[in-house]
């Protein structure tokens, strides 16, 4: 795990960032190809995460968003990071005014909009990252194991989702001294 990590550190290290061409859905939303378009139940979304390995993440944006934007043309799009998001995580978008019915954690059915109220969801984006077993009766607001509010460049970003495939949330060094921790090992240091 370590050396896959300073591998992709090093070569985000050297990746230009740059915006690129993201579409956009006739919702305003972007498309991107690591978004799953599932029935968002997510007790269903969580089983299938789990199937295949990956962790079950729940980003919520809202059309015009200059910050979710941001994330897809800048951050998401950096290879090492959309690599992670494609291989290691299970993404349900969650429109922030959307109407498309929603299945919590806990059997309650909602629309997308009184779902990202629910969760108290002030922010977009927002991404709550998921264990991999929720007991019942929880909200995902309560079963997330890390809440993501609003955009990070990219090595904020890459260090977060690093970190929860980790575990970090579960160990003795928060993500703020994970990522004070990782960041003199990725940014190339001007002498």
């Amino acid at each position: 795990m370590w050396i896959r990590m300073i591998l992709a550190a090093a070569a985000l290290a050297l990746s230009p960032v740059t915006a690129s061409s993201q579409s956009v859905g006739d919702d305003g939303l972007h498309i991107a190809p690591w978004l799953h378009d599932t029935f968002r139940d997510l007790r269903e979304d969580l089983a299938e995460a789990n199937a295949n390995g990956q962790r079950l993440a729940v980003i919520i944006e809202q059309r015009g968003c200059i910050y979710c934007r941001q994330m897809h043309e800048e951050v998401f799009v950096v290879p090492e990071i959309e690599e992670m998001l494609n291989n290691d995580f299970f993404f349900v978008r969650i429109n922030m005014h959307g109407a498309t019915e929603v299945t919590d954690f806990d059997g309650e059915v909602l629309s997308e909009r009184d779902a990202a109220r629910r969760w108290r969801t002030m922010f977009t984006p927002t991404i709550l990252f998921m264990p991999e077993e929720v007991p019942e009766g929880v909200t995902a607001v309560e079963a997330a194991v890390v809440t993501m509010p609003g955009a990070f460049e990219r090595w904020t970003t890459f260090n977060m989702l690093n970190w929860v495939l980790e575990k970090g949330y579960d160990g003795e060094e928060d993500f703020q001294r994970y990522h004070a921790r990782m960041l003199p090992t990725q940014i190339p240091q001007n002498n």
